[in-house]
């Protein structure tokens, strides 16, 4: 997480008591507090799940069909060259 990033922007959230409590005793654990763990633990997954939609995971079936099409491409159809006549 960026070190450097100035403070600010605010977020307000609302939960449980037994979600609260859990989450300092997490903190706690950690040394830190329930802010910085939640910024923390919350930036780390906003990551990972940006970087999960931003990746493309093929089978080896698929990668083959794939380097297959790049090396050997399909002759345009009937539809692609009307579609390029148009532009």
């Amino acid at each position: 997480m960026p070190r450097t990033a100035s403070k600010e922007e605010r977020i307000d959230l609302r939960t449980s008591r037994e979600v609260k409590e859990m989450i300092q005793r997490a903190a706690d654990l950690l040394g830190t507090t329930m802010s910085a763990f939640i910024i923390h633990r919350s930036y780390d997954a906003a990551r990972e799940v940006l970087a999960q939609s931003e990746s493309l995971v093929l089978t080896d079936r698929e990668r083959d069909q794939f380097l297959e099409l790049l090396e050997n491409p399909p002759k345009p159809n009937r539809a692609l060259k009307q579609l390029l006549r148009r532009k």
